[in-house]
């Protein structure tokens, strides 16, 4: 007897809350109208489930988004780099504790052990009513430079598949890919590894509408915000074998739409808001102002801020971080969240002479161009990158030559510098990824630093 088995996947949702209400009836709804004696239904997603620029992810930890996602009754998920890398290793460890949901993921491990995380899986098979077996394995984009920060090792997913084949070899008849790797690395994979039977992709954020057949293998994906939902369908023969498979999605804003849906989610700003509000940081006495052009409050103070962060006597900020005004009173947790709410750290560069004049050359070339630039990923939540700003630093544009405060800079002296982890993910300042002795200073996210900066030299009392 032919069986179908149908997968449901969602991505990279990244506390887009807006989306969900549709999204957990249409999961649910085509659960119960698939699921019969020839078929079944399998749920699945893909990481990025989490973004700290929403204010209930933030005051949660992402616990919140857990519940959410507890309401599916996923079979499997992966995680993105928005969980592994946005959260510190203890938070990590705690944010699936209560997952009703299997985490299946092979390309993280533990630092200090060498060993799988205790809150994942190497793979899951489920076994169908007709007793098919169906291995679902999870990977995520290995970034070398953070996650052994935070106490993590990544591994390649070249290294991982074929020991993951293997470790299964002879428990499964169909074998699908939770990717939160993006498109580029899956079609690699789907090249060298056709033994994989469906790569359901993430992390780029990219929209296959009908699927793609790379190799024999099918790749699917549902692009991001919950804007789509996907759907798989893959028929098995008596024998088990895959006789054909297929791929579509459903564009979210096109599925039915509740009365209460719009209260459901304004309630998680709401309660998001209230639990940030309530934490008190400072009390300044003027209004601090931001602007994308020109000097501002804002910026001043921020430059100060990752100064003291990094220990270093220079700073670099571009005026796009700062989102929103403090005004004078008290600030809160959540007017702070509001005005940074990126995912990005302070970095301390250290480079000699000739490669700081360098970076600052960069800098100064794509000064005009980042201002009204739509700067999207790598952490940043923002509008536009907006215009640079130095303290410590100082370019005589007329004759090129760099100042470290009051003394010309020197091309073998050594120096160092505060900016954003971000700009190191960025292509507009190569020099720093080429040369530069990076440090990023991951124990805190740029909000934190500058909540702290503010409750030093603002105290409530």
């Amino acid at each position: 007897m032919n069986e179908e088995i149908t997968i449901l996947h969602t991505n990279d949702l990244h506390s887009h809350f807006e989306n969900w209400p549709k999204i957990r009836r249409f999961m649910k709804s085509e659960s119960l109208n698939k699921t019969s004696e020839t078929s079944q239904v399998i749920r699945v997603d893909l990481g990025d489930a989490l973004d700290r620029a929403h204010p209930l992810t933030e005051a949660t930890n992402g616990k919140a988004n857990l519940e959410l996602l507890d309401q599916i009754n996923y079979d499997a998920v992966t995680i993105g780099n928005n969980e592994g890398l946005t959260n510190s290793h203890e938070q990590l460890e705690d944010l699936y504790s209560d997952a009703n949901f299997d985490i299946v993921l092979a390309n993280i491990l533990e630092a200090k052990t060498q060993s799988l995380p205790k809150w994942a899986k190497l793979g899951k098979i489920i076994v169908t009513k007709n007793n098919s077996r169906i291995l679902l394995i999870g990977l995520t984009a290995p970034y070398q430079l953070t996650y052994p920060i935070l106490g993590w090792t990544p591994i390649e997913p070249e290294k991982v598949i074929p020991k993951l084949l293997n470790y299964f070899k002879g428990q499964y008849d169909v074998v699908v890919l939770l990717s939160h790797l993006g498109i580029d690395v899956d079609r690699r994979l789907a090249k060298q590894f056709p033994k994989l039977d469906v790569i359901i992709g993430s992390h780029t954020h990219h929209l296959l509408r009908k699927g793609e057949i790379v190799n024999g293998v099918l790749l699917a994906a549902a692009e991001k915000w919950g804007h789509y939902v996907g759907k798989i369908t893959i028929n098995v023969d008596s024998s088990h074998k895959v006789i054909s498979k297929s791929a579509k999605v459903f564009l979210t804003k096109d599925l039915p739409e509740k009365p209460k849906d719009e209260e459901e989610i304004q309630g998680y700003l709401d309660r998001g808001r209230r639990m940030l509000s309530r934490n008190k940081i400072a009390r300044i006495p003027v209004k601090m102002n931001h602007a994308l052009r020109g000097n501002s409050r804002l910026i001043s103070e921020g430059l100060k801020a990752i100064m003291e962060k990094s220990n270093t006597s220079a700073a670099i900020l571009n005026t796009g971080l700062f989102l929103t005004d403090l005004p004078a009173g008290v600030v809160d947790r959540n007017e702070l969240h509001e005005m940074l709410p990126h995912s990005m750290h302070v970095m301390r560069v250290t480079l000699d002479g000739y490669n700081l004049w360098r970076m600052i050359r960069e800098m100064e070339k794509n000064h005009n161009f980042l201002i009204k630039f739509p700067q999207k990923g790598m952490g940043f939540r923002g509008k536009y990158f907006g215009e640079l700003h130095y303290n410590g630093l100082i370019y005589d544009h007329h004759s090129g030559r760099l100042y470290f405060h009051e003394d010309l800079v020197l091309p073998t002296e050594s120096y160092e510098i505060a900016m954003p982890d971000h700009y190191l993910f960025i292509p507009f300042f190569p020099t720093i990824e080429i040369v530069g002795k990076n440090k990023i200073l991951y124990d805190e996210n740029l909000r934190e630093v500058f909540g702290d900066y503010l409750a030093k030299h603002y105290p409530l009392k």
